[in-house]
């Protein structure tokens, strides 16, 4: 097969492959999660009072490990890191919103306490996470929930804007000036 049949194949595929010469003749791909689909919800960003009560919802300190699960331009993280202390990672699938997120860390001076990671939210390691932000729908939230359970060590906080995860109850739920947060932890395995 010629490289360029090859590479239309590819991408006709919704891959988007990078390629570099390794050797004589040789192509590399290099794929990332990221680039094997698009975002599964537009870009929203959370409002600065909302961000606030979910990072007091959660209790958040310098002791926490902040995961936002589609972080968008990163400001949650960012807050914790600047209010708390709090150290963070962002999951996002859009490169656009990374790049972003990553020079508003830098504008915010706490690049030493954020990373921001382009990835599929849903294959990524979350367990290092003792606090995990989402503002997703109702249908993610419900397909994230297993992977919470799973990998999410008890008492590790949970909190969403605006969408709930269908039969599990939240600790509390809360309105800010007509938005809705929901807390819930982690509770204990069962043996």
């Amino acid at each position: 097969m010629k490289r360029r049949q090859f590479l239309a194949g590819l991408t006709a595929f919704g891959t988007a492959p990078l390629l570099g010469a390794a050797g004589q003749g040789d192509i590399v791909l290099a794929q990332a999660g990221a680039e094997l689909r698009g975002p599964d919800v537009i870009y929203v960003p959370t409002p600065d009072g909302v961000v606030d009560r979910m990072l007091e919802l959660a209790q958040v300190t310098a002791k926490d490990t902040v995961y936002d699960l589609g972080s968008g331009d990163g400001r949650i993280v960012i807050a914790a890191a600047r209010k708390y202390g709090a150290r963070g990672v962002g999951i996002d699938i859009d490169p656009e919103r990374i790049k972003e997120a990553r020079a508003n860390a830098k504008a915010a001076g706490v690049t030493d306490k954020v990373n921001f990671v382009q990835a599929d939210l849903f294959k990524s390691d979350i367990s290092q996470a003792t606090v995990v932000t989402i503002y997703l729908l109702t249908d993610l939230n419900l397909k994230l929930r297993p992977k919470l359970l799973k990998e999410l060590a008890p008492g590790t906080r949970v909190v969403s804007h605006a969408f709930g995860m269908g039969d599990w109850k939240p600790e509390r739920t809360e309105s800010i000036n007509g938005y809705t947060v929901y807390l819930w932890r982690i509770p204990p395995r069962k043996e």
